[in-house]
């Protein structure tokens, strides 16, 4: 029986931590003018990730960088690759004209407190075209749900799907719609029904490492949707406590009094707060020490001389 991990040769999979997305290499093949990336993971990360790049392609150009969405995880090294690379940037299109204005009210990362770069692209990652690179064919797929506009990529003569934040090895990325009281519910279990009829026989994920199991992922990805549709407010508390998570990997450290002062600035947790915690607190801060608390007593953060620390 084929070992499913040989789909990925001519490509490099960097797996990286939860701040940053992995970031695939496609290598070049043939007459194709240099390498294609997929995601650039987090500003804070950006040297490593020209590090790990530039030792990946070993000489070969980038010709090209695309993402599959516009999560400050996914972009926050696009500017840098662009100036380092001279390679043409590709984006999905529903938030094309935000980027081309960087309207902060319309991207992710003012409204979760987060940071990225801004960059320009060159093009448009369009759901029912097709990307050439490493001589393969890989068909954009839509993935609403996570984000509205998130892509996933699939080679189906490899059976190599790039699913970004879709489908991990133990679950899927938050849902971003459903924190501000739209849905995306459906779209999530749309999208996992999408992979599950793709002849899938390796998954690179946005976050973890590549796995072939895919039935078992989509059944642990299909009982967390169930929970979450039977208690929204399950996983906005979910929502709430990874957003002060992912700040604390930003920051690494902050004073508990910023880091309340910070809560009650970002848009989305303030959201989060008056839809879901203001019937247990009496302000977003206080919902803010609430859940610091459960991180500090999970082992996901700690409390320093009053200074939270990222564990």
């Amino acid at each position: 029986m084929p070992n499913p991990t040989d789909a990925l040769q001519g490509l490099t999979v960097l797996e990286r931590g939860w701040l940053s997305s992995n970031n695939l290499l496609i290598h070049a093949a043939g007459d194709e003018p240099g390498a294609v990336l997929v995601d650039t993971s987090h500003v804070n990360h950006v040297d490593q990730t020209l590090a790990l790049v530039r030792h990946a392609l070993q000489g070969q150009p980038l010709a090209t960088v695309v993402n599959t969405h516009l999560h400050s995880d996914h972009c926050g090294g696009n500017a840098v690759l662009q100036r380092e690379f001279g390679a043409a940037l590709l984006i999905p299109p529903g938030q094309a004209e935000a980027v081309a204005n960087w309207d902060d009210g319309q991207l992710s990362h003012q409204a979760t407190g987060q940071r990225c770069d801004r960059f320009a692209p060159q093009g448009l990652l369009r759901p029912g075209e097709v990307l050439r690179a490493g001589g393969r064919r890989w068909e954009v797929l839509p993935a609403p749900g996570h984000d509205p506009d998130s892509v996933m990529l699939f080679d189906p003569a490899g059976g190599v799907l790039v699913s970004a934040d879709a489908l991990w090895e133990h679950g899927f990325g938050l849902v971003f719609p459903e924190l501000v009281g739209e849905p995306g519910f459906d779209d999530v279990a749309s999208v996992l029904d999408a992979i599950e009829r793709l002849p899938v026989r390796v998954v690179v994920p946005g976050h973890g490492a590549p796995f072939s199991d895919v039935a078992a992922a989509l059944a642990r990805a299909r009982s967390r949707l169930r929970n979450y549709v039977a208690e929204p407010a399950r996983h906005a508390r979910h929502a709430a406590k990874v957003l002060i998570k992912y700040h604390l990997m930003e920051e690494r450290r902050q004073a508990v009094a910023a880091l309340r002062d910070w809560t009650a600035a970002a848009p989305l947790f303030a959201a989060l707060w008056d839809l879901h915690g203001r019937a247990l607190t009496e302000s977003p801060q206080a919902w803010c020490d609430a859940l610091v608390g459960e991180l500090v007593g999970s082992g996901a953060l700690g409390i320093e001389d009053g200074v939270v620390v990222d564990r």
